[in-house]
């Protein structure tokens, strides 16, 4: 049984690593393309910056799974879940971090509505 998990827990870390190389290539592409458009990198910029953001938390909300999964399971040593306790503190840090980022709000307020252009 704990081979098992360790395979999942193994197979979860690629995947998230695969999310994050994925969403940055995918981000990259659809800033290329539009590039290509509009030869403007202004607005492109933002854009670009919050699909690699996106991609960095998918990532690191399955890199934590994958973490949990194997420390939990395998091996629930007081030392290891106090190192679970230490990575899981950091990623979560920079998950917040990133959400802040993207957002540019923190979680607790409200979203301001955009402003409709003054006449």
């Amino acid at each position: 049984m704990k081979d098992v998990i360790e395979i999942i827990g193994e197979v979860m870390d690629f995947a998230g690593v695969l999310v994050i190389a994925v969403g940055v290539l995918a981000a990259l592409v659809v800033f290329g393309v539009r590039y290509a458009r509009t030869r403007e990198v202004a607005g492109l910029y933002m854009t670009f910056r919050q699909g690699v953001g996106r991609a960095i938390l998918l990532g690191l909300e399955l890199l934590v799974a994958a973490d949990i999964i194997r420390t939990v399971a395998v091996s629930p040593t007081f030392g290891s879940v106090g190192v679970l306790a230490v990575i899981v503190a950091v990623r979560t840090f920079l998950s917040f971090s990133l959400q802040v980022e993207l957002e540019g709000r923190l979680p607790w307020q409200r979203a301001v509505p955009p402003r409709e252009p003054s006449r």
